[in-house]
Protein backbone atom coordinates (compact mmCIF):
# COMPACT_ATOMS: atom_id res chain seq x y z
CA UNK A 1 0.00 0.00 0.00
CA UNK A 2 1.40 3.63 -0.77
CA UNK A 3 0.54 6.95 -0.03
CA UNK A 4 -0.38 7.97 -3.64
CA UNK A 5 -2.96 4.47 -3.26
CA UNK A 6 -4.29 6.32 0.48
CA UNK A 7 -4.99 9.67 -1.20
CA UNK A 8 -6.64 8.12 -4.63
CA UNK A 9 -8.75 5.99 -2.74
CA UNK A 10 -9.92 9.31 0.12
CA UNK A 11 -10.62 11.31 -2.73
CA UNK A 12 -13.03 8.76 -4.43
CA UNK A 13 -14.01 7.71 -1.02
CA UNK A 14 -15.09 11.34 0.14
CA UNK A 15 -16.80 12.20 -3.49
CA UNK A 16 -18.20 8.80 -4.24
CA UNK A 17 -17.48 9.71 -7.58
CA UNK A 18 -14.60 8.29 -9.35
CA UNK A 19 -14.21 11.03 -12.69
CA UNK A 20 -14.64 13.82 -9.82
CA UNK A 21 -11.76 12.47 -8.33
CA UNK A 22 -9.48 11.84 -10.80
CA UNK A 23 -10.17 15.64 -12.24
CA UNK A 24 -8.62 16.84 -8.47
CA UNK A 25 -5.95 15.00 -8.85
CA UNK A 26 -5.21 15.24 -11.78
CA UNK A 27 -5.50 11.81 -13.00
CA UNK A 28 -7.27 9.53 -15.56
CA UNK A 29 -10.03 8.00 -14.50
CA UNK A 30 -8.56 4.14 -15.41
CA UNK A 31 -5.20 5.35 -13.55
CA UNK A 32 -7.94 6.42 -10.31
CA UNK A 33 -9.97 2.90 -11.27
CA UNK A 34 -6.96 0.29 -11.27
CA UNK A 35 -5.28 1.96 -7.68
CA UNK A 36 -8.98 1.01 -6.18
CA UNK A 37 -8.89 -2.13 -7.72
CA UNK A 38 -4.90 -2.92 -6.93
CA UNK A 39 -5.90 -2.26 -3.10
CA UNK A 40 -9.25 -4.19 -3.44
CA UNK A 41 -7.78 -6.92 -5.40
CA UNK A 42 -4.34 -7.02 -2.66
CA UNK A 43 -6.59 -7.30 0.58
CA UNK A 44 -9.30 -9.25 -0.79
CA UNK A 45 -11.54 -7.20 0.15
CA UNK A 46 -14.37 -4.56 -1.73
CA UNK A 47 -14.18 -0.75 -0.77
CA UNK A 48 -16.63 0.14 -2.85
CA UNK A 49 -20.20 -0.89 -4.17
CA UNK A 50 -20.62 -0.56 -7.89
CA UNK A 51 -24.32 0.60 -8.50
CA UNK A 52 -25.48 1.16 -11.99
CA UNK A 53 -22.84 4.31 -12.64
CA UNK A 54 -22.42 4.85 -9.33
CA UNK A 55 -20.45 4.02 -6.68
CA UNK A 56 -20.46 3.94 -2.56
CA UNK A 57 -18.23 2.84 -0.18
CA UNK A 58 -19.02 -0.44 1.42
CA UNK A 59 -19.05 -0.35 5.42
CA UNK A 60 -15.11 -1.97 5.34
CA UNK A 61 -14.54 1.20 3.04
CA UNK A 62 -15.66 3.82 5.40
CA UNK A 63 -13.93 2.33 8.38
CA UNK A 64 -10.90 2.44 6.11
CA UNK A 65 -11.79 5.77 5.29
CA UNK A 66 -10.78 7.17 9.16
CA UNK A 67 -7.70 5.26 9.37
CA UNK A 68 -6.53 6.48 5.47
CA UNK A 69 -7.10 10.27 6.54
CA UNK A 70 -5.09 9.45 9.98
CA UNK A 71 -2.26 7.91 8.03
CA UNK A 72 -2.21 11.00 5.36
CA UNK A 73 -2.26 13.47 7.90
CA UNK A 74 0.25 12.01 10.03
CA UNK A 75 2.64 12.15 6.55
CA UNK A 76 1.97 15.54 5.82
CA UNK A 77 2.94 16.39 9.40
CA UNK A 78 6.57 14.10 8.81
CA UNK A 79 6.71 16.22 5.63
CA UNK A 80 6.65 19.61 7.40
CA UNK A 81 8.86 18.85 10.07
CA UNK A 82 11.68 17.38 6.52
CA UNK A 83 10.36 21.13 5.40
CA UNK A 84 11.46 22.87 8.69
CA UNK A 85 14.68 20.51 9.25
CA UNK A 86 15.91 22.50 5.61
CA UNK A 87 14.98 26.01 5.96
CA UNK A 88 12.85 28.14 8.53
CA UNK A 89 10.65 29.74 6.17
CA UNK A 90 7.24 28.06 7.88
CA UNK A 91 6.84 26.19 11.07
CA UNK A 92 5.94 27.24 14.56
CA UNK A 93 6.80 27.23 17.91
CA UNK A 94 5.24 26.65 21.30
CA UNK A 95 6.47 28.04 24.23
CA UNK A 96 5.57 27.92 27.90
CA UNK A 97 7.35 30.53 30.17
CA UNK A 98 6.52 31.50 34.19
CA UNK A 99 5.49 34.93 34.37
CA UNK A 100 8.12 37.24 35.26
CA UNK A 101 10.24 35.97 32.23
CA UNK A 102 6.93 35.86 29.87
CA UNK A 103 6.39 39.60 30.57
CA UNK A 104 9.27 41.01 31.76
CA UNK A 105 12.83 39.14 30.25
CA UNK A 106 11.23 37.29 27.33
CA UNK A 107 9.52 39.95 25.12
CA UNK A 108 11.86 41.61 23.40
CA UNK A 109 13.50 38.27 22.79
CA UNK A 110 10.94 37.22 20.94
CA UNK A 111 10.65 40.25 18.81
CA UNK A 112 14.25 39.87 17.77
CA UNK A 113 13.76 36.18 17.03
CA UNK A 114 10.46 37.15 15.00
CA UNK A 115 12.37 39.89 13.00
CA UNK A 116 14.60 37.48 11.79
CA UNK A 117 11.88 34.10 11.35
CA UNK A 118 8.98 36.32 10.40
CA UNK A 119 7.04 33.09 8.96
CA UNK A 120 7.67 31.16 12.25
CA UNK A 121 4.19 31.17 14.02
CA UNK A 122 5.29 31.76 17.58
CA UNK A 123 2.45 30.57 20.57
CA UNK A 124 3.52 31.65 24.25
CA UNK A 125 1.53 29.75 27.09
CA UNK A 126 2.24 31.45 30.75
CA UNK A 127 2.18 29.67 33.75
CA UNK A 128 4.29 28.68 36.88
CA UNK A 129 7.57 26.70 37.01
CA UNK A 130 6.14 23.46 37.72
CA UNK A 131 3.24 23.92 34.79
CA UNK A 132 5.80 25.10 32.47
CA UNK A 133 8.02 21.76 33.38
CA UNK A 134 4.82 19.48 33.23
CA UNK A 135 3.70 21.15 29.85
CA UNK A 136 7.44 20.18 28.34
CA UNK A 137 7.16 16.80 29.79
CA UNK A 138 3.55 16.18 28.36
CA UNK A 139 4.68 17.66 24.93
CA UNK A 140 2.81 20.53 25.04
CA UNK A 141 5.73 22.92 24.68
CA UNK A 142 9.03 23.08 22.44
CA UNK A 143 11.03 24.67 24.88
CA UNK A 144 10.37 26.09 28.66
CA UNK A 145 11.49 29.09 30.15
CA UNK A 146 11.49 28.88 34.18
CA UNK A 147 12.64 30.82 37.20
CA UNK A 148 12.77 28.02 39.55
CA UNK A 149 15.18 24.45 39.80
CA UNK A 150 13.59 21.66 37.64
CA UNK A 151 14.81 18.55 38.37
CA UNK A 152 13.61 15.97 35.95
CA UNK A 153 16.11 13.28 33.91
CA UNK A 154 13.88 13.56 30.84
CA UNK A 155 14.26 17.44 31.00
CA UNK A 156 17.51 19.10 29.86
CA UNK A 157 18.05 22.35 31.63
CA UNK A 158 20.15 25.32 30.63
CA UNK A 159 20.66 28.47 32.58
CA UNK A 160 20.04 31.59 30.24
CA UNK A 161 19.82 34.61 32.32
CA UNK A 162 19.55 35.72 35.81
CA UNK A 163 17.72 37.88 38.44
CA UNK A 164 17.40 39.06 41.77
CA UNK A 165 14.18 39.36 44.52
CA UNK A 166 13.91 42.05 46.38
CA UNK A 167 11.40 42.58 49.10
CA UNK A 168 8.98 45.17 48.95
CA UNK A 169 6.35 46.89 50.71
CA UNK A 170 4.20 49.97 50.90
CA UNK A 171 6.15 53.67 51.96
CA UNK A 172 5.35 53.25 56.26
CA UNK A 173 6.22 50.11 56.73
CA UNK A 174 7.60 49.41 59.90
CA UNK A 175 11.24 48.01 57.83
CA UNK A 176 10.82 50.25 55.15
CA UNK A 177 12.94 52.74 57.00
CA UNK A 178 16.27 52.49 54.77
CA UNK A 179 18.28 50.38 57.08
CA UNK A 180 19.73 46.97 57.04
CA UNK A 181 17.52 44.55 57.99
CA UNK A 182 17.91 41.31 60.02
CA UNK A 183 16.66 38.14 58.41
CA UNK A 184 15.07 37.48 61.92
CA UNK A 185 12.74 40.46 61.93
CA UNK A 186 11.39 38.78 58.29
CA UNK A 187 9.43 37.07 61.13
CA UNK A 188 7.85 40.09 61.95
CA UNK A 189 6.03 40.60 59.06
CA UNK A 190 2.51 39.57 57.02
CA UNK A 191 2.84 38.43 53.64
CA UNK A 192 1.94 38.59 50.24
CA UNK A 193 3.26 35.24 48.36
CA UNK A 194 3.03 33.58 45.06
CA UNK A 195 1.35 30.28 44.91
CA UNK A 196 2.85 26.75 45.98
CA UNK A 197 4.90 25.92 41.98
CA UNK A 198 6.51 29.39 41.55
CA UNK A 199 9.76 29.87 41.01
CA UNK A 200 9.63 33.43 42.65
CA UNK A 201 8.09 31.44 45.86
CA UNK A 202 10.95 28.80 45.60
CA UNK A 203 13.47 31.31 45.55
CA UNK A 204 12.51 33.25 48.01
CA UNK A 205 11.92 29.97 50.63
CA UNK A 206 15.45 29.02 49.43
CA UNK A 207 16.63 32.17 50.40
CA UNK A 208 15.43 31.84 53.81
CA UNK A 209 16.43 28.72 54.24
CA UNK A 210 20.18 29.84 53.57
CA UNK A 211 19.88 32.18 56.48
CA UNK A 212 18.30 29.08 58.95
CA UNK A 213 14.69 30.46 58.40
CA UNK A 214 11.81 28.18 58.19
CA UNK A 215 9.78 29.87 55.39
CA UNK A 216 6.60 27.96 57.47
CA UNK A 217 7.08 30.50 59.72
CA UNK A 218 6.38 33.29 57.64
CA UNK A 219 2.82 34.59 58.34
CA UNK A 220 1.29 34.55 54.76
CA UNK A 221 -1.96 36.70 54.73
CA UNK A 222 -2.79 36.16 50.90
CA UNK A 223 -1.87 34.07 47.92
CA UNK A 224 -1.76 35.23 44.95
CA UNK A 225 -1.49 33.72 41.65
CA UNK A 226 0.78 36.63 39.44
CA UNK A 227 3.31 39.24 40.43
CA UNK A 228 0.87 41.99 39.37
CA UNK A 229 -1.45 41.29 41.76
CA UNK A 230 1.58 40.93 44.44
CA UNK A 231 2.61 44.50 44.05
CA UNK A 232 -0.38 45.77 43.55
CA UNK A 233 -1.28 44.34 46.68
CA UNK A 234 1.94 45.54 48.68
CA UNK A 235 1.05 48.66 47.71
CA UNK A 236 -2.29 49.23 49.44
CA UNK A 237 -1.76 47.32 52.18
CA UNK A 238 0.60 47.26 55.08
CA UNK A 239 1.75 43.58 53.69
CA UNK A 240 5.28 42.45 52.29
CA UNK A 241 6.20 40.51 49.62
CA UNK A 242 9.53 39.31 47.03
CA UNK A 243 9.30 39.89 43.74
CA UNK A 244 11.79 40.31 40.85
CA UNK A 245 13.14 43.56 40.43
CA UNK A 246 12.25 43.57 36.78
CA UNK A 247 8.58 43.60 38.37
CA UNK A 248 8.80 46.44 41.29
CA UNK A 249 11.70 48.32 39.53
CA UNK A 250 9.00 51.05 37.76
CA UNK A 251 7.07 51.04 41.23
CA UNK A 252 10.27 51.80 43.27
CA UNK A 253 11.02 54.32 41.28
CA UNK A 254 7.72 55.92 41.18
CA UNK A 255 7.37 55.87 45.09
CA UNK A 256 4.37 53.36 45.08
CA UNK A 257 6.57 50.68 46.88
CA UNK A 258 10.01 50.57 49.01
CA UNK A 259 12.56 48.30 48.79
CA UNK A 260 13.16 46.99 52.08
CA UNK A 261 17.15 46.43 52.52
CA UNK A 262 17.61 42.89 52.73
CA UNK A 263 20.05 41.58 49.76
CA UNK A 264 18.51 38.01 47.98
CA UNK A 265 20.84 36.10 46.20
CA UNK A 266 20.21 36.02 42.39
CA UNK A 267 18.42 33.35 41.02
CA UNK A 268 19.21 31.79 37.43
CA UNK A 269 16.36 31.87 34.67
CA UNK A 270 16.36 28.28 32.75
CA UNK A 271 15.37 27.23 29.38
CA UNK A 272 13.91 23.43 29.24
CA UNK A 273 13.14 21.17 26.70
CA UNK A 274 12.86 17.35 26.11
CA UNK A 275 15.73 14.98 25.78
CA UNK A 276 14.40 12.87 23.74
CA UNK A 277 11.21 14.35 21.44
CA UNK A 278 12.30 15.60 17.93
CA UNK A 279 13.09 19.51 18.32
CA UNK A 280 11.96 21.34 15.29
CA UNK A 281 14.63 24.15 13.74
CA UNK A 282 12.36 26.65 15.10
CA UNK A 283 13.18 26.05 18.64
CA UNK A 284 16.57 25.15 18.01
CA UNK A 285 16.90 28.62 16.14
CA UNK A 286 15.54 29.94 19.52
CA UNK A 287 17.70 28.31 21.76
CA UNK A 288 20.64 29.68 19.67
CA UNK A 289 19.47 33.24 19.60
CA UNK A 290 18.92 33.45 23.57
CA UNK A 291 22.31 31.60 24.19
CA UNK A 292 24.77 32.92 21.55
Amino acid sequence: MTLEQLRIFVEVAERQHLTQAAAALYLTPSAVSSAIRALEDRYGIPLFNRVGRRIETTETGRAFLIEARHTLASAQAAEMMLSEMGSLKRGSLRLQASQTIASYWLPPLLVAYQARHPAIAIELTVGNTQSVAEAVLAGGADLGFVEGQVEDEALTVKEIGQDRLVIVAAPGHPLAHGKPVAARKLLDCRWIMRETGSGTRSAFAAALKAHALDPARLDIALTLPSNEALVSAAGASDLATAVSELVAGPLIDGGKLVRINFDLPPRAFYLVHHRQRYRNKASLAMESGILD
